[in-house]
């Protein structure tokens, strides 16, 4: 083997390894647990996350956001992470919902808050429970199912 030739592989290699650690800090996947979203989502169902930041955020997402503390009430919070799928129906400045001014009395949507529900609501614990969700636990946007 060349000089040339072992180079070129090992760049080759290199660049590979970038690309995979750029995608690692882009994207994640994440396990759909529930019944909430269906029937756009089912349990089990495995949805492809882009990283992002409330700003890049529109209503209409499905988003997934670290689960409250305070959904485990008197349970010692899990060891690891756990995520929330919900579809996004007002972002920070915008009137909220009439399905959720019973537990948000405020008129409009706060700064770096969201409101969220599921596609399901019967059996949905979202904003219409727990009100504003912090923009500081979320994760990004789903962009597809994946098999």
């Amino acid at each position: 083997m060349t000089m040339f030739a072992w180079m070129a592989g090992l760049l080759a290699v290199a660049g590979l390894l970038l690309v995979l650690l750029h995608l690692r800090r882009r994207l994640a996947v994440v396990v759909v647990s529930g019944l909430s979203m269906e029937p756009t989502f089912h349990a089990g169902d495995r949805l492809l996350v882009r990283r992002t930041r409330l700003a890049r955020i529109s209503v209409g997402d499905v988003v997934v956001f670290e689960t409250p503390d305070w959904l485990g009430i008197g349970e010692p919070p899990p060891p690891e992470r756990r995520w929330m799928v919900k579809r996004v129906v007002a972002l920070p400045g915008d009137p909220v919902p009439a399905s959720v001014r019973a537990v948000v009395p405020e008129p409009r949507v706060a700064p770096d808050r969201l409101v969220v529900l599921g596609d399901n609501p019967p059996a949905s614990f979202d904003s219409r429970q727990c009100g504003f969700i912090d923009a500081g636990t979320l994760l990004g946007v789903a962009l597809r199912r994946i098999s």
